[in-house]
């Protein structure tokens, strides 16, 4: 593994829920990005966030590291969870909240 993967790896792997994403979840600089730290923020789960346009190198690498090719990406107990549209399904459909709840990081 790269130093970035193993990076990355640290990232997702310390801390109960990950948000890697465009922009900040006060300050988002695209709109899917800001979908997933809206819902995250509606449930009022904690979260960290990681800004990938600080970084070219996490920008890329957690593309590598999840295998899939857009962000923002969210990691729950260093398990990828998915991206905004499959977020949003699993929000709408409840399934989210039982994922978090089953995984401890939702009241």
């Amino acid at each position: 593994m790269t130093d970035i993967q193993d990076e990355i790896r640290d990232l997702v792997t310390g801390r109960d829920v990950v948000l890697f994403m465009k922009g900040t979840p006060m300050m988002p600089q695209c709109g899917f990005s800001s979908v997933v730290a809206r819902v995250l923020d509606h449930l009022q789960v904690e979260y960290d966030s990681v800004n990938v346009l600080e970084r070219g190198d996490i920008r890329e690498g957690i593309k590598t590291y999840s295998d899939w090719p857009t962000i923002p990406q969210l990691y729950v107990k260093g398990e990828f969870v998915g991206g905004c549209d499959i977020v949003k399904e699993m929000f709408q459909s409840g399934e989210l909240q039982a994922y978090l709840k089953d995984k401890g990081v939702l009241a």
